[in-house]
């Protein structure tokens, strides 16, 4: 499946400040080292059942922030991104507006793509799509069964496939999670604690036998398709290998996707460890309300962007807060954003000196490496803004705006 145009990205002058990220698993902050010279990144993408909210754009942003520094510090970035194009909700969502699920997904996917390139947000290699990946998911599956890490639960009419908790030593390092939290967030989140024939109540599925109404795929242990979390296992790992750099996504899929999605590949691959770094970003609510499908509260990109938002104004706007924090989206927000982006267009019609160009540059970078510090980055921006900046030198100029649209991903 294709993804979207690469956006502009200018080698900068200077030293790069190598970039530190706080690692959800050994909740510390540690500095990114790279194996070789590509970086290996993963992001979970969408269910393409609904377009692109700010809660997405924030997930994405984030990440796309995450690639500018690696590029910063002179590494390649080989960046993976799933979509889930086989899912309960986007067949629900499609019977329930009378449309074909296949022509509902396609419909999003094309929106979303359309919104990550208004962003600016750079795009992954390998943008792979679930039913793309069928026959990955099975071998892993049965590499899962082979081992003894899985099993068909005894039911003759839906024998589903699931993965042990058992499976790896360590499950559970991921989340740090109390068995109690974990059964909670399960049965909120996907999860079937009550299944019938299970190990035990949080074993995950791995492959869906086949019902009724339901696409299906052949397969060595039955007509299914394959369950959540093991498709990104698939995806990842056949492309970036059974260890890489960063798993990512929003707080809400720490568990269970991502403790299982590391558990089944480090079971399937007999690893330790599938990414150096898990990275979790908060959530998104509006006007201090939780942002949500089931609110109609959702603030879209698309409906942004068509009622005249610049789409830089946007990325301020998320970028306003740190990137783990629970933010808060409103129509003031978004203003004090265009406002921001009024003021250093303005302040670059009178650059100033070269230095202070530099010394800008080396600020920024200096946040941006603290786990991506946003808000001290645009402050540092609007003091330079505001500041006395001396003559006008054309280089300054240059420099500026190519950190702006580098480092930040925003045009001036």
């Amino acid at each position: 499946m294709h993804s979207w145009p690469v956006p502009e990205f200018t080698t900068l002058p200077g030293t790069p400040q190598q970039l530190h990220l706080y690692d959800t698993a050994n909740r510390t902050i540690a500095p990114v080292e790279v194996e070789g010279d590509t970086a290996g990144m993963y992001v979970c993408g969408i269910t393409p059942y609904d377009s692109t909210h700010l809660g997405h754009a924030a997930t994405y942003l984030t990440f796309d922030l995450i690639y500018r520094q690696l590029l910063d510090n002179g590494h390649k970035v080989h960046y993976v991104q799933n979509i889930t194009d086989v899912d309960d909700p986007l067949f629900e969502r499609a019977e329930r507006d009378g449309v074909d699920w296949r022509e509902l997904g396609t419909s999003q996917i094309n929106l979303f793509r359309n919104d990550m390139e208004l962003l600016s947000v750079f795009p992954p290699q390998d943008y792979i799509g679930a039913m793309e990946a069928i026959d990955e998911v099975i071998d892993m599956v049965q590499k899962l069964l082979d081992n003894g890490a899985a099993y068909v639960v005894d039911d003759a009419e839906f024998p589903d496939v699931y993965a042990s908790i058992d499976a790896t030593v360590n499950f559970g390092y991921e989340s740090n999670y109390s068995r109690e939290q974990m059964m909670e967030f399960f049965r909120e989140r996907g999860g079937d604690p009550d299944r019938a024939g299970k190990h035990d109540p949080l074993d995950a599925l791995v492959w869906r036998a086949r019902r009724e109404g339901e696409p299906s795929w052949d397969s060595p242990f039955g007509p299914g398709r394959p369950g959540w979390h093991i498709e990104c296992s698939a995806i990842a790992t056949n492309r970036l290998g059974k260890n890489f750099t960063v798993q990512g996504g929003g707080s809400d899929l720490i568990f269970p996707h991502h403790e299982f999605s590391a558990a089944h590949a480090e079971a399937a691959l007999h690893s330790e460890r599938m990414a150096d770094f898990y990275v979790h970003t908060g959530m998104i609510g509006l006007d201090g309300t939780k942002m949500s499908k089931s609110l109609g509260n959702l603030v879209f990109v698309h409906k942004l962007v068509e009622a005249g938002h610049d789409p830089s104004a946007i990325r301020l706007g998320v970028f306003a807060g740190h990137y783990r924090t629970e933010r808060d989206w409103s129509d003031g927000v978004l203003t004090d954003a265009a406002d921001r982006l009024t003021n250093w267009r303005e302040a670059l019609n009178h650059p100033g000196s070269r230095e202070l160009a530099d010394a800008l540059v080396a600020t920024l970078r200096e946040h941006l490496a603290a786990d991506l510090d946003t808000p001290g980055a645009l402050a540092a921006v609007d003091e330079w803004a505001s500041a006395s900046r001396g003559s006008d030198e054309e280089t300054a100029g240059e420099l500026v705006c190519a950190a702006l649209n580098s480092l930040l991903g925003v045009r001036v």
